[in-house]
């Protein structure tokens, strides 16, 4: 017996074919909406055709039964009355005569019943009715307190075989000789026939219309979508890099003039393309060159400035002041350097990963201490949260507390005083930790930039405050270079959370994150869509 999953393998193959062939869908729809067409257009043929049957069949019989009341009456009206001893023969006559008719009405049985006692027994019945036969009690009501033209539908056999639709009519017979019900029995054998025989005709064809609909529909979306497989290939292969790739250009139709622009197009964006590898191939190279050729001339003046700011107690006022801002103004400098040559190391591919076993709780409560003056000096409250048992993970520490000590500096500096929440947790296969500030958070839009280099929040800000906007760049290429995640959430006015996501074991996929992106007390219902940046989601 096949298993649940067994069972699901169709369904779900079945489903990935749907969403994945155009001209599936369109062979199905075609067969699914012309087969309701086929199979209404059916039931309303079927209908009508069999409504004119009966309509033909009742207006028929009626017309059969007015002529046989006629001859009847005629008959017994040239008796003496009831008593007349040609009374038993006439009725048997009349009846005879009735059943001998060849009318337009077709095959019919004839039963001829006297109305004073209806409890006996016909007075005539045809050779087609060949077993007792129940009138319809409704029927004969309607004849006899009417005394008009009456007709039922029913089911009997007349015969003796098996009940089947017959046409009931009856007519009152009133004469001087006594007063009786004529009645006909049309069985519709014919009609049913008819319909039977229509009904199959219709089908035959109905399938013969739909695979022939289904066929053209599929001969020519393989016409229609071929082209367009053609250019889906041709577009994949060029998104993986293979910029040579072009289209085939066949005729002078649409798909001609489609592949003429799809190559036309293709053509540019290689030329873009290769003009923007060569800018960033010089860019990169000046960056690395100048970060390099820059390296010299600040140790000189780092020398110089540390002489300076030794001594600056034996200097006036003005003096001192200058030796302050030139030692500052050098740290600047050389944390900028430091980081124009760490990207170019990303740029060039020359980063590399130096993992080993580390307790990533050690790692959060040192970066936290290395930032706690800072935190101190804005008046921000910084609130550590970290498991009692280590969280050992195989990172390289270098990276990951440089990752941490920017993403504090970050919302220490657009905290604007409020509390700053450092929060670190794990599952089975990722750790991840989370800054959380309650600042300006990020106005629309720009979540999405908030990893972009040399970005900042806002561009009018003096420059005294924030960093060079390379900071949270490289920790984006750090969490890369792990195998995992760092992404940011913000809103206006709500602050902003930033989420770490390492493996455990470096190397190791990770899927899912042991901390929200979203924090937990941001408002329900409003959040902002989270924005996701780096290798995955979560």
């Amino acid at each position: 017996m096949p298993t649940p999953r067994q069972l699901l393998t169709p369904a779900r193959g079945l489903r990935r074919a749907w969403r994945r062939s155009l001209q599936l869908r369109v062979v199905a729809t075609t067969l699914a909406v012309s087969g309701v067409v086929v199979i209404g257009l059916g039931m309303v043929l079927v209908g009508r055709i069999t409504d004119g049957l009966v309509d033909a069949k009742r207006t028929s019989a009626l017309y059969e039964a007015e002529t046989g009341q006629t001859y009847a009456r005629q008959q017994l009206q040239a008796l003496r009355g009831p008593n007349d001893a040609d009374l038993q023969r006439t009725l048997y006559g009349v009846g005879g005569n009735l059943s001998a008719r060849a009318g337009r009405a077709g095959q019919f049985g004839v039963v001829l019943v006297p109305t004073s006692d209806p409890a006996l027994p016909p007075v005539y019945s045809s050779q087609l009715v060949r077993s007792a036969v129940h009138i319809p009690a409704g029927l004969t009501r309607r004849v006899v307190a009417d005394n008009v033209f009456s007709y039922q539908f029913t089911r009997m056999a007349p015969d003796g075989g098996t009940p089947r639709p017959t046409l009931v009519v009856g007519a009152p017979v009133v004469t001087a000789s006594g007063s009786f019900e004529l009645y006909y029995l049309f069985p519709l054998d014919d009609e049913l026939s008819t319909v039977g025989l229509v009904q199959n005709t219709l089908i035959a064809a109905g399938l013969v219309l739909v695979l022939l609909v289904v066929g053209v529909a599929a001969i020519v979306t393989r016409q229609v979508v071929t082209p367009v497989r053609v250019a889906a290939r041709t577009a994949e292969r060029l998104s993986a890099g293979l910029l040579e790739e072009r289209m085939r250009v066949v005729g002078e139709d649409e798909f001609a003039r489609l592949a003429k622009s799809f190559n036309h197009m293709a053509a540019n964006i290689q030329r873009q393309i290769v003009q923007l590898e060569d800018l960033s191939r010089l860019q990169r190279r000046f960056t690395s060159d100048v970060s390099h050729e820059l390296r010299t001339p600040l140790t000189t003046v780092r020398m110089a400035a540390d002489v300076l700011f030794s001594a600056r107690e034996e200097f006036d006022p003005p003096m001192r002041r200058a030796a302050e801002l030139l030692q500052t103004e050098v740290d600047r400098f050389e944390s900028l350097l430091t980081d124009l040559l760490e990207i170019s190391r990303y740029d060039a591919g020359f980063a590399v990963l130096e993992a080993e076993p580390t307790d990533l709780g050690e790692l959060v409560r040192q970066a936290a201490d290395f930032i706690e003056p800072l935190a101190r000096r804005a008046g921000t409250e910084l609130v550590v949260t970290v498991p009692d048992r280590p969280v050992i993970a195989e990172v390289d520490p270098r990276r990951v507390r440089r990752v941490l000590r920017n993403l504090l500096v970050n919302a220490i500096e657009h905290g604007e005083g409020r509390p700053v929440d450092l929060v670190l947790a794990r599952d089975a296969r990722a750790a991840a930790i989370t800054v959380r500030d309650r600042g300006v958070g990020f106005k629309p839009g720009e979540a999405q930039l908030v990893f972009n280099r040399f970005w900042r929040a806002d561009a009018s800000r003096a420059r005294q405050t924030g960093g060079t906007g390379l900071g949270l760049s490289i920790s984006l290429e750090d969490a890369r270079l792990h195998g995992g995640w760092l992404q940011a959430w913000g809103g206006p006015g709500r602050g902003a959370q930033f989420r770490l996501t390492v493996p455990l074991d470096a190397g190791s996929a990770i899927t899912a994150s042991p901390l929200p992106l979203v924090p937990a007390d941001a408002v329900p219902g409003s959040e902002p869509m989270p924005v996701e940046l780096g290798a995955g989601t979560g």
